[in-house]
């Protein structure tokens, strides 16, 4: 019913003819409802201009506008080529004229009085302060075009505003299906982490509320806020329920951890467990490599590893494949940009790639050049097919878009993007000592039946996904990836068997 009111009301209301755009403020009154509406309308202007130098695939700006209706449930919003209308429940509270093609003052002053008028129903939207409206309401836009697409606030901004500084708990999860919040990941040394919250456990009550009744925005307040806040969480464990109480702090965590394994069941193996492609994950992984170079083998972890930065990327793929083609950057269908590292390759070790449908952005391109110039053996199950690179665009405010515009390929230019990198060895296909022994032995014996879909295109990826599901139990895949990685790099002879 209310969406039939909705269009009832825009029929009507767009043959009306309120202020032009350049009468909806005026400078005697600079701020209103709190806001510099001014200073608001600049940074929003910047935003629009900035995106139109971004090859968007003929999106228009009518996207974006309209994506601010995600605000709120009770918002919608029609952008025609006249009009700019919101409509709050099944009252019309703003209409105004729509800007010229590249009036970008006009589009960041309509944004602005969406926003003031959204502000009037939405108690949510009126406390917050200035930064924290521009890194809600931008995301929304910038995610109106580009799903993937973020606003990084300025901290010094934020700090000369007010003096708070952004905290965390220190974790990271998703929802289930019955809406609630089940852990993935926790930053070592944080809150979470210190409280001895682990990954897989459910999040079921928040400061006395369910989870399921939260909104995402009232979670993200919980989980990530301005200085200390006290979260006080029951939780679902493998051991049973576990209330704990964590108070938001500010959070410092490497890009990459080293683990050097020198015991006889290990046989001197280097674990690194990269967290982020960087160029801080570079050095660190750089200096282990300086520190260890006699190590029998080397264990790559990339099953949670994300990354948008080509260069760092390109620096991380060298010190293992050398000056050769990693990837391909993609930024129109005529234009790719090929990346090839600047040095030659600081270790020939053994090396096997631990993967996951958490390996994503560049280092998915990673997997592949290891995979493309048969480097190592990757091991897991298939990566997110999510290979995208950032633009960066800098504001007027000091803050930053960060937009995931650009798409990947492998360096021999096959697709990564939408599809994804495959394992030689599915862990999912591995789950007992039993099955485990009998791939081995067929390595072994030379009749290992292992399939590279990586050389298959024309199977779908839907299809070797559920050939490769996801193992349930991040403690079960742990132990199952060990296992089989030291059993590959201690045996030379299965080492050798599955280098492709």
């Amino acid at each position: 019913m209310r969406m039939k009111c909705f269009f009832g009301f825009l029929f009507s209301v767009l043959l009306q003819v309120p202020l032009g755009a350049a009468e909806l403020f005026f400078k005697d009154e600079p701020i209103q409802d709190g806001l510099p509406v001014f200073e608001l309308s600049g940074t929003f202007a910047d935003i629009y201009k900035k995106l139109d130098d971004v090859n968007w695939a003929g999106k228009s700006l009518n996207i974006a506008i309209e994506s601010l209706e995600n605000l709120n449930k009770d918002a919608h919003i029609a952008a025609t080529d006249d009009r700019v209308v919101l409509v709050w429940k099944d009252s019309v509270v703003g209409n105004y004229p729509r800007p010229e093609i590249n009036d970008w003052n006009g589009y960041g002053e309509i944004t602005t009085a969406l926003i003031l008028k959204m502000r009037e129903n939405d108690p949510n939207l009126k406390k917050m302060s200035k930064n924290e409206l521009y890194a809600h309401v931008v995301n929304v836009l910038v995610r109106g075009i580009d799903e993937n697409g973020r606003y990084v606030f300025d901290p010094q901004a934020e700090i000369n505003e007010d003096g708070r500084i952004l905290t965390s708990l220190g974790l990271e999860g998703f929802r289930d299906e019955y809406g609630n919040f089940r852990v993935r990941n926790i930053y070592k040394a944080s809150p979470a982490d210190v409280a001895g919250i682990s990954a897989g456990d459910l999040i079921v009550q928040i400061n006395g509320t369910d989870v399921s009744a939260m909104s995402d925005r009232d979670l993200s307040n919980v989980l990530i806020g301005f200085n200390s806040g006290t979260a006080k969480m029951k939780l679902l464990t493998p051991f049973g329920e576990k209330a704990v109480v964590l108070r938001r702090a500010t959070v410092v965590s490497a890009d990459a951890d080293i683990i050097y394994r020198d015991d006889d069941a290990w046989g001197g193996l280097l674990e690194i467990v990269v967290h982020k492609l960087s160029d801080g994950a570079v050095n660190i992984v750089n200096e282990a490599l300086a520190r260890y170079p006699n190590v029998s083998g080397i264990i790559l972890d990339l099953r949670a590893t994300t990354g948008d930065d080509e260069r760092a990327a390109a620096k991380f793929a060298g010190m293992f494949v050398g000056a050769v083609p990693v990837m391909r950057i993609v930024e129109t269908a005529k234009d790719e940009l090929e990346v090839v590292p600047a040095t030659d390759a600081i270790t020939d070790k053994p090396l096997l790639v631990l993967m996951s449908d958490m390996t994503r952005g560049t280092a998915e391109a990673l997997v592949s050049a290891i995979y493309e110039n048969h480097r190592g053996v990757l091991v897991g199950t298939p990566t997110a097919g999510s290979a995208r690179i950032a633009s960066q665009i800098n504001l007027n405010n000091g803050a930053k878009l960060i937009l995931l515009n650009k798409s990947i390929k492998s360096g021999l230019g096959k697709k990564i993007d939408g599809r994804g990198i495959f394992p030689i060895v599915c862990l999912s296909n591995i789950r007992t000592n039993q099955q485990q022994n009998a791939f081995f032995l067929n390595v072994v014996n030379n009749d290992f039946q292992a399939r590279d879909f990586n050389q298959e295109p024309n199977v779908k990826a839907d299809d070797i996904r559920r050939g490769c599901p996801v193992i349930t139990s991040g403690a079960d895949e742990d132990a199952l990836a060990m296992a089989v990685a030291v059993k590959i790099l201690t045996d030379k002879k299965v080492y050798n068997g599955l280098i492709y």
